[in-house]
């Protein structure tokens, strides 16, 4: 049996066309049997990269070692928003979270089609984690599709609300859940 290796490091600006393509296809790929096709369409608005994590140098690329192809992405944020990329409709909030009161964003989670069920959700979350509990938080949050609430109930996130709807330009609604999770208290180690 073939073992995968997993490299993850931190994005930088030039990653970001190969992060688009990646974020492309699982919006479109991995939506469906979760999603209408016209709300796999519509979560291109809703969803995506914000480069902002780019920036603060907490968005991490995953490579598969064979082919250094790209396997995934993810990120975490010390900032108030959410959710959603620089193309989409979500309003940014830029604003610093408190560590000691707010708990830490995890942001912009993909996994490339071909390479699902390999750990790259994993191996992105651990890294979140480690950085946001490195930083000072103890809890995090998330705004999960349908088809990602699955592995991060797995990972030990729970549901913080009732699913919620955002509805997009054409009146298309994309549902997403909100979820959280309080950190242990030792880092693991990415």
């Amino acid at each position: 049996m073939h073992t995968v290796t997993l490299i993850a490091r931190v994005a930088v600006m030039d990653d970001l066309p190969a992060l688009e393509v990646v974020i492309r296809r699982a919006i479109d790929q991995l939506q469906t049997g979760f999603l209408t096709p016209e709300q796999v369409r519509a979560s291109h608005q809703v969803m995506g990269l914000d480069t902002q994590l780019l920036r603060d140098g907490t968005y991490f690329i995953v490579l598969d070692d064979d082919d250094d192809a790209v396997a995934g992405c993810g990120g975490w944020s010390y900032r108030r928003t959410l959710f959603g990329g620089d193309d989409g409709i979500v309003t940014r909030e830029p604003d610093p979270l408190d560590p000691r009161t707010d708990a830490a964003r995890i942001r912009a989670m993909y996994t490339d089609p071909g390479h699902v069920r390999r750990g790259v959700g994993r191996v992105v979350l651990a890294h979140c984690e480690d950085a946001a509990r490195l930083a000072g938080f103890g809890r995090v949050e998330m705004m999960a599709t349908l088809a990602g609430e699955p592995l991060y109930r797995n990972c030990g996130y729970r549901r913080l609300e009732d699913e919620v709807a955002v509805k997009v330009a054409n009146g298309v609604a994309v549902p997403l859940v909100r979820m959280g999770k309080v950190l242990d208290s030792a880092v693991n180690g990415p």
